[in-house]
């Protein structure tokens, strides 16, 4: 996710040896959520036309040349869940015929909607609607895997490999003990290189009976922890952050969102937090002295502390635990996580949320679907509009011109979110500076307004469809557009 884990050296040499030789070429790349910084480190390496001829993955809207060849139909592409991505890998490395599970229906992923493919040119198959035991199911076939890039921080001559400077531990051991088990080749980048014995077995992540190389990388950029930094001991457990060293945020329309979402958080509950905005929620617990009244969680494996919002996302100031990555998405799957909030791209009158494909651009669901099909409370997020010019001032929100572009829609352009399949006992919220929607009966209420917002000129007229309005319609609360909030302690709890 991000940096961590990505094998950068190797990916240049693979890269230059393309254009150099033609060789490798017509690879099929296989990950889990984004890959890289978002300009030119991670899986965008692999962006040159004829390398590679598929590209399967949770996550693509950050690697932009690749990104740019699936636009322009030149490369398959399918997105998937990240949670069924990399729990898949340990159903190849046991042999078994695939995974089963309920992740992914009535979304884009279904093949009733798409089959979670991403472009035109797209003609495999990936996922399978089937019935067993009278239920539905969506069935992710296993594939043979030939090749498992990977990093981690130091090899031993066996060639162990531990992860002490990681933020993430990810989902090494299973892509490793796929490959291996396949009968591929393993091929590991590391940053140091130690004698053999003078690794604690408990350190050892990856075994070095499943590896066939080590890389020890040459350059440092190589191994970056995060998308924003080399090395901070904070993300990998070696230290702790001073909780008032990260920054409050400044106040404008996205903190007001951050705010209005920590409102739902539960005392000593479990909750994820999502990308972008979403990852906010975290700084105001931490600004408002609350981080230790929930208990916050990432789904690439870290618990507790305070997630990171990007370009270090994924990983955590302080986590108290970091699991592996599909080791999380066994908790989220079964229901072990209380409230996620997530980000939203578009939303409609069902309550269908996209954040997958925004104006025919690619970008994957990430962890959204998997999280979103499981979990108790759920929380969206995002901007009224797109490119609205706003100022928040005096407990109030100023609109000085509207957005660019609207968000709520009358059919989403992908179907990331479910609001039909959403389960009776699920809180739905959807959050934004000017107003606050629930999901009642399949449909989306107005609950909250901003003060200073005016209902017909500011809201309705910038939806494609009506939404019903509460009879009990509240005023959001006026501290959440004020410098100094100073109200979650209330609610959870003093």
């Amino acid at each position: 996710m991000g940096s961590a884990g990505f094998p950068e050296e190797v990916a240049q040499e693979i890269r230059a040896r393309y254009l150099e030789t033609g060789h490798p070429f017509d690879l099929t790349i296989k990950q889990g959520c984004h890959l890289g910084d978002g300009y030119e480190r991670g899986v965008t390496r692999f962006g040159v036309e004829g390398l590679v001829s598929q590209w399967d993955a949770a996550h693509v809207g950050i690697s932009h040349e690749m990104n740019k060849l699936v636009r322009e139909n030149k490369m398959r592409c399918h997105c998937l869940p990240q949670g069924v991505v990399v729990n898949l890998w340990r159903e190849i490395a046991a042999g078994r015929p695939g995974l089963l599970t309920k992740v992914g229906l009535g979304t884009f992923v279904d093949p009733r909607n798409g089959g979670a493919k991403m472009n035109d040119v797209t003609d495999t198959e990936v996922v399978e609607r089937v019935t067993f035991r009278g239920e539905e199911y969506l069935f992710y076939p296993s594939f043979p895997v030939q090749v498992a890039l990977l990093r981690g921080t130091t090899a031993d001559e066996d060639g162990n490999i531990t992860f002490e400077h990681d933020g993430l531990i990810n989902e090494g051991l299973s892509v490793a003990s796929a490959a291996h088990n396949c009968g591929g080749i393993v091929i590991v980048q590391v940053e140091r290189v130690t004698l053999r014995g003078t690794i604690k077995p408990m350190d050892v992540r990856i075994p070095g009976i499943l590896v066939d190389y080590v890389v020890q990388a040459t350059k440092t950029e190589a191994c970056w922890q995060t998308q924003g930094t080399y090395y901070d001991p904070s993300f990998s457990g070696e230290l702790r952050k001073p909780l008032d060293q990260i920054p409050p945020l400044p106040l404008d329309e996205t903190k007001v969102i951050a705010r209005r979402c920590a409102m739902a958080l539960l005392p000593g509950g479990v909750t994820n937090l999502g990308y972008g905005m979403s990852a906010k929620v975290a700084s105001i617990a931490a600004e408002e002295g609350c981080s230790d009244k929930v208990i916050f969680s990432a789904e690439s494996g870290p618990i507790g502390g305070v997630p990171a919002p990007p370009p270090h996302f994924g990983n955590s100031y302080n986590a108290s635990a970091i699991i592996e990555h599909n080791a999380m998405f066994d908790i989220i799957d079964g229901g072990g996580v209380d409230m996620t909030c997530l980000g939203m791209a578009q939303a409609d009158e069902e309550g269908n949320i996209n954040v997958s494909k925004v104006a025919g651009h690619p970008v994957g669901p990430g962890g959204f679907v998997d999280i979103t099909q499981s979990t108790k409370n759920i929380i969206f997020c995002g901007t009224f509009m797109y490119k609205s010019k706003e100022v928040v001032e005096d407990g109030k929100l100023r609109i000085l011109e509207q957005g660019k572009s609207r968000k709520f829609v009358r059919h989403v352009e992908h179907v990331t979110f479910s609001g039909r399949y959403a389960k009776p006992e699920q809180l739905i919220l959807y959050v934004t500076e000017r107003c606050v929607f629930r999901l009642l009966n399949g449909r989306m209420t107005l609950i909250e307004i901003a003060s200073g917002v005016d209902l017909e000129r500011d809201i309705l007229a910038n939806m494609d469809f009506m939404p019903d309005i509460s009879p009990d319609l509240k005023q959001m609360d006026p501290g959440l557009f004020r410098e100094t909030w100073g109200g979650l302690k209330a609610i959870l709890g003093d």
